[in-house]
């Protein structure tokens, strides 16, 4: 596994396991955020009402699952002080994220850029379903490396 900073733009990585998204975890990112829209908590409802048939995950909930996968994928370098979210370039919800459905995230570097502070990396990532394959999310992420002297 490639630490962050041995990383050469075009390399890509893929989460080794499926996360599955429970709807314990759709209930707890409802409690976090205050969005409590019924798609996301009321199965009965989703049942009858919703073209899914069933709970999906917020957005939002799929994009904050990010960080936990590119963990995954890297590994810890005594050069990297702190990793600091940068910000978000492009962001597409594509497909929902069902209640009990499987994710798994694939990360491609698409650019590197010297700061004052450290160095910026985009990420290209891309959220799959193990239901169907397909993406669920797709962004160009933006982090930087706050490196040690």
């Amino acid at each position: 596994m490639k630490t962050l900073i041995d990383l050469a733009v075009g390399d890509v990585l893929t989460q080794p396991d499926w996360l599955e998204v429970t709807q314990n975890m759709i209930n707890q990112f409802a409690d976090a955020t205050g969005d409590h829209q019924w798609i996301h908590l009321d199965s009965e409802r989703c049942k009858s009402e919703s073209p899914f048939g069933t709970t999906i995950a917020h957005g939002f909930l799929t994009a904050s699952l990010m960080p936990k996968a590119f963990g995954e994928v890297i590994a810890p370098s005594e050069k990297v002080a702190s990793m600091i979210n940068y910000g978000i370039d492009k962001l597409r919800f594509l497909e929902p994220v069902k209640s009990g459905d499987a994710v798994k995230y694939t990360f491609t570097l698409s650019e590197t850029v010297e700061k004052r502070q450290g160095k910026l990396f985009k990420v290209d990532g891309k959220c799959i379903l193990k239901s169907s394959g397909n993406a669920a999310l797709v962004g160009s992420f933006l982090m930087l490396a706050v490196l040690r002297p």
